[in-house]
This record gives C-alpha cells, structure tokens and sequence, in this order.
C-alpha cells in the first residue's frame, strides 16, 4: 500500500508499505478520507515532538518512521479477534485517541487525560495511507449517521470542538467569541451554532470570515470590534489572539484555551483575579461523550462540507504543496483532507 512516513523535521516521504493486519480488538480500515491539522504541520516544521520517531513510545512501543493522520475513516474490511459490534463494509470514523479504561482519570470520565493516553497517527501508525489498524474502542460506524466517505475524517476534529465547546459552560442561547475561525476554530463554530449560542467570530484574516457565516456565525469582526461576553474560546494558538480573547471576556466569565500556544504569553493575573475570571484549559475530546455528538453535527449540515475541504488531494500533494500552504497561510481551505488511493 501506499502510505506517508515522516522520517524527522521536514522529511516527509510517499513511498510503499506492507498492509497492516489487525490485531485483538482491532479494525483493518480502507481509508477513504484522511485529514491533517496544525498539529501535522508543527511536527513537520519544528518536531518531531509528539511523534514516536526518535523515541520509543511507551505504550504503542513503536520507534522509527510514522505515517501520520490521526483524522480519518473509512471502510472495514477485516476485524480483528475479540471485536463485537462492527462488521466488513462498515463506514467507521475514528477518533484515534485511546484510554486504558482503568486509570483514575478514566474512571471519573476524564479519558482524554487517561494516564496511558495514546493517539492513532502519533504514536501509531495512523491515517495517511491506504489502510490503517485502528483500535476499535475508538471508532464509530456513520453511515446511519449521514456521513460518506469523504466526510468520515470530520467527526475527529469536530468531537474536539465539542469538548471545547462544553468546557465553556455557556448558558443556553448565550452570546459567545471564537477568536480564529480556521482549523477547530470553524468547526467550534457550527457546534456552538448549532447548540443555539449567538457566535462573534474574529480573525485578523479577512478571507477567513467568510466560512463562519455559512456555518452559523451571527457575527463577524476584527479584534478591535468585538464587545466582551461571559464566554470566549482562544482558537488561533497565537499570543494576540490570547489577549483579544482575555481582554473580550467580561468579569465573572470564561476564556477557554484551544489554540497551542508556541510561546510564553504575558497573562495578566492581577485582572484575571481583580475580575474573578476562568483561564480554562482543553485537550482532544472524550470518546464516549463528544464522539457520537460530533458526528451526528457533521451528518447533519444539509449544504455538506465542500466549501470546507473542497475536492480529496492525492498524498503525492502533501509534500510538494499542501504543508508550504498551510505553513503559509496562502491555501483558501479549511481543511486539508486526503484520499489515499487517489493517484494510484
């Protein structure tokens, strides 16, 4: 099969690779649609870091080599021992990460800070090839849901902005800000949207505010224009887009942490306690509670998703285009989402 393997910073490679067999409670996936995201391009710029190249990874045990891609799906097509609940031919979205089940954290429902937390595509081989092995405690089937093979590596990112979304605690019909409407910032949006919550998106990038409007935004601004709220979600990952969002949050209120910052932002404590304000962190999602949710928002948008990701690209781009786009900032896509088998 053919498969992209990250050999270390900006060494990124198409070549051919033997098909993965399922292991106990695992599914052999055909992938239909594989997504990357900021997290992608860091490794590939700066890392590795998160991926299990030059070190070995404690659980997973892998060292060396990684195909990338922890947001995707795709066809069943062999079931591992011991899997119930999943046949071939099923259309399965994964969610990638995967908890022990047994730890503190996972027994107060808290997986994704599972002590023994891993991720399909970090730590793993992962989605950017033809197939994939995938656990399948992690994946859900979609079809029944109004999802298609091209839309299957969607649920992953946006189970991640409902997670965001509900460490928020928003009031219902609340009036909210996402600053940064790529990337999870425009799938928070449609989520928050869609839960009936009056959406401000802002962006320093004025060709970016288009999409927010499509996915339900009620507003859209630069930063100097936004009125403060009770709840504000931080999606840029930027250390001004850390101070619009502080600055936009009313006492007594919320910013909620999305974006990775790559730097250390200057907080300002002294409003931040003056103000009885909550500086709220958020990682990846919980299977269990945001998965199904998520996939469910995605099935459920009647116009679909081709003003968001446009046509699949061939892994033969990933290299030679996509990632100097993103590291750019010069693509007009939302979402980078592949097939694999285009090309061959």
């Amino acid at each position: 099969m053919r498969a992209a393997l990250m050999y270390g910073k900006g060494d990124i490679r198409i070549e051919d690779v033997p098909i993965p067999e399922p292991r106990q409670g695992e599914l052999l996936i055909r992938v239909t649609a594989a997504g990357i995201c900021g997290t992608d391009l860091s490794e590939y710029t700066y890392g590795p870091k998160l991926f299990s190249i030059e070190n070995r990874h404690r659980q997973t045990g892998h060292l060396g080599p990684l195909i990338p891609g922890h947001e995707f799906g795709g066809r069943i097509v062999a079931v591992g021992p011991d899997v119930e609940g999943f046949t071939v031919g099923d259309l399965v979205a994964s969610g990638a990460g995967v908890s022990c089940g047994a730890c503190f954290q996972c027994r107060d429902g808290m997986t994704n800070l599972c002590v023994d937390y891993w991720t399909v595509g970090l730590n793993r081989h992962g989605g950017l090839a033809e197939f994939v092995t995938v656990p399948a405690s992690c994946c859900l089937e979609v079809a029944s849901l109004g999802l298609t093979e091209t839309t299957v590596s969607l649920p992953q990112p946006m189970s991640i902005a409902v997670h965001a979304m509900r460490r928020g605690r928003p009031e219902p019909g609340a009036d909210v800000v996402v600053v940064g409407a790529g990337g999870i910032g425009a799938f928070l949006i449609y989520a928050l949207a869609a839960a009936g919550h009056r959406v401000t998106a802002i962006d320093i990038d004025e060709g970016k505010l288009n999409i927010p409007s499509a996915l339900g935004a009620t507003t859209t601004t630069d930063p100097d224009e936004v009125a403060p709220v009770r709840v504000v979600y931080e999606a840029s990952g930027s250390g001004p887009g850390l101070r619009t969002a502080m600055a936009a949050t009313l006492s007594g209120g919320r910013t909620v942490v999305i974006g990775l910052q790559t730097t250390d932002p200057t907080v300002d404590l002294h409003a931040l306690s003056i103000g009885e304000r909550e500086l709220v962190g958020t990682n990846a999602h919980r299977f269990a509670e945001s998965f199904e949710p998520a996939a469910r928002l995605v099935g459920n948008r009647q116009t679909g998703w081709a003003d968001f990701m446009a046509d699949l690209i061939p892994l033969d781009d990933l290299t030679s285009r996509v990632l100097p786009e993103m590291a750019d900032r010069s693509s007009n896509r939302i979402k980078h989402v592949f097939d694999p088998a285009v090309g061959i």
